[in-house]
């Protein structure tokens, strides 16, 4: 089976994606083949493999990312499909897609699941600069999920006004784009200077989760040094 819409990837206009504003992103329809949408949709991990984490700190005073976590690695105990899946983003096609929209190499994919409960949100930010950009899968249908509820990226334009390292709210942005995440869709975006974006919180019924797969595409010397930091710390890092 494949996962991955190779004839999507193919056609897709790297130039128009670059100098699309306020900074570059990609809201595509079926960037996964039906089936492969459907099997990774049906056997998506189990919460209890999940960390949990609410309340953390984060700089410049914005708001905690509250989510369940989990980092990908070979050997976690998940369907074989999601095994299979990574093996084709890290093949030759996915990470050359990757090249042409980024216009660059030198990368390397930190992938990791988040499943957001009612009520929880991700408050507007920028990534971090050893991030080159990010891929969300959405992995809602209408069987587990209402449009009403939430849970859609919102890219947001600030015009250039403000300093990265603050805590504006939704309020604060001269506009905002929200991303569909509904069914068989993904976001792609780029780090730039003033890549703002986040989610609102979420609004759905006890029990209920947003499910997303995101692929990070991490610069690889910056990363390193991060990585490096990060165990030297003692903290734990995706591999």
């Amino acid at each position: 089976m494949h996962y991955l819409n190779k004839m999507l990837m193919e056609n897709t206009d790297d130039a128009a994606f670059r100098n699309r504003k306020p900074f570059p992103w990609l809201n595509p329809e079926g960037f996964l083949t039906d089936d492969g949408f459907a099997k990774l949709l049906n056997n998506m991990p189990e919460p209890e493999l999940f960390q949990q984490s609410f309340g953390v700190k984060r700089q410049h005073g914005q708001m905690s990312h509250d989510r369940l976590t989990l980092d990908y690695s070979e050997d976690l105990p998940i369907a074989e499909c999601w095994h299979e899946f990574v093996r084709e983003l890290q093949g030759d096609d996915y990470q050359r897609f990757v090249r042409r929209m980024f216009g660059r190499g030198f990368f390397r994919l930190v992938m990791h699941w988040h499943y957001t409960p009612n009520g929880c949100s991700v408050s507007p930010h920028c990534d971090s600069t050893r991030k080159l950009g990010s891929h969300i899968f959405y992995f809602n249908d209408e069987t587990s999920w209402k449009p009403e509820w939430g849970g859609e990226t919102v890219i947001l334009d600030d015009g250039g006004r403000l300093p990265t390292k603050s805590a504006p709210r939704f309020e604060d942005f001269d506009r905002e784009i929200p991303a569909e995440a509904m069914g068989n869709r993904s976001l792609l975006f780029a780090r730039r200077g003033s890549s703002w974006h986040g989610v609102r919180p979420i609004q759905c019924p006890p029990g209920a989760l947003r499910k997303v797969f995101i692929v990070v595409m991490e610069d690889w010397a910056l990363g390193l040094g991060h990585r490096i930091v990060q165990r030297a710390r003692g903290k734990r890092v995706a591999a």
